[in-house]
């Protein structure tokens, strides 16, 4: 699958417009130089093998690791991806009211010329946007986060081996790093391909960064999981293999609630009156969605403490997780809390296991 080509550019007047073509740049250079050293990186380690090269542990990459990384990459990014924006799409036409042209603008990369965020919030109704964009990009990562979730929590559950913390996450970068890829491919695309990758996540109220802020989330998700591949191992050595489904659990889902769960209700309760900087051209959060976004990662990770049965210390480790969460996801550029929230619940986890096992 190769990039369609590039449409050629439109001059844009000097102004901010032009100031955020320079960040969407800059974006897709930093991703591209991240990506290219991760891979060459993945590839050297792989070669080399664990004996020289024990990065990675015992794992290698095999037809079952591949095979599954592209039955995911496949069904849940490519398929996924063209439903959502489908999805999106429809609502943009019946919920929002845009004619086909300017839905058709929104799918664009909004890089070959001028998007005037302001005519759409003067014609419009910025809370029926908000919450359109809110369910393109919720609804796809969402669902996926909880089919995703449901699969390793099970599988860890039932066959806690403490191996598998670190080959699931070698795997998981492996499909990071595919993911980043078709990113970086379809960045400029104006095509299908273009709208299928970045059309149900991309939303109207960053403007000319839409594209910019989603793969900056992409590149930092990678980013995590990049440094969560030697966390696994030290975790793996800290914690017995009975707790390893709940630590998942604090680690990813927590953060995941917090994060859909302070955009859910603030795009539908929210005032939207919190002014914070991020990528996007208006950056806005709520008192209503922050504490959504708390309620919702103590009750995961309080969950998890009560069906497992863990002591109460764990009950303590909740509490500080998910105001970790609360706080990062408030503080943190918009953009970056992915890395920053889930990062900080690894590291607070190994800190955890350190002072009680």
């Amino acid at each position: 699958m190769s990039a369609e080509p590039i449409a050629e550019a439109i001059p844009v007047p000097p102004g901010p417009a032009e100031h955020h073509l320079r960040t969407a740049r800059r974006v897709f250079q930093g991703s591209l130089l991240y990506t290219c050293g991760i891979t060459l990186f993945w590839a050297v380690v792989m070669v080399l093998g664990p004996e020289r090269a024990p990065f990675f542990g015992k794992y290698r990459i095999d037809k079952q690791a591949i095979g599954n990384v592209v039955f995911g990459f496949l069904i849940f990014s490519v398929l996924w991806g063209w439903i959502w924006y489908g999805i999106r799409a429809l609502l943009l036409r019946k919920f929002v009211g845009l004619t086909r042209d300017e839905v058709r603008e929104v799918f664009t990369s909004r890089m070959h010329r001028p998007f005037e965020l302001s005519r759409y919030l003067g014609r419009y109704s910025e809370r029926r946007i908000r919450i359109t964009d809110m369910i393109g990009r919720r609804g796809r990562f969402v669902t996926l986060s909880i089919m995703g979730f449901l699969y390793i929590y099970g599988r860890v559950a039932v066959d806690p081996k403490p191996e598998y913390l670190q080959f699931g996450a070698a795997d998981s970068l492996f499909d990071a790093m595919a993911l980043n890829w078709l990113a970086l491919a379809f960045y400029y695309s104006e095509g299908f391909f273009g709208r299928v990758v970045y059309g149900a996540q991309t939303r109207i109220m960053d403007g000319t960064l839409g594209r910019a802020n989603c793969l900056l989330i992409m590149t930092l998700w990678s980013m995590f999981k990049f440094v969560f591949v030697p966390l696994s191992a030290r975790l793996a050595l800290h914690f017995p293999p009975e707790t390893f489904a709940p630590l998942f659990a604090f680690i990813w889902p927590s953060y995941l609630a917090a994060d859909a769960s302070s955009e859910i209700v603030g795009s539908l309760f929210g005032k939207q009156k919190l002014r914070v900087w991020g990528m996007g051209e208006v950056n806005r959060k709520s008192v209503e969605g922050t504490v959504a976004g708390f309620v919702a990662s103590l009750a995961v990770c309080l969950a998890v403490v009560f069906s497992r049965h863990l002591p109460l210390s764990w009950a303590i480790l909740a509490v500080v997780i998910s105001l970790s969460n609360t706080l990062l996801e408030l503080f943190s550029p918009r953009g970056t809390d992915d890395f920053t929230m889930a990062t900080a619940n690894a590291l607070l986890c190994w800190g955890f296991g350190v002072l009680v096992y």
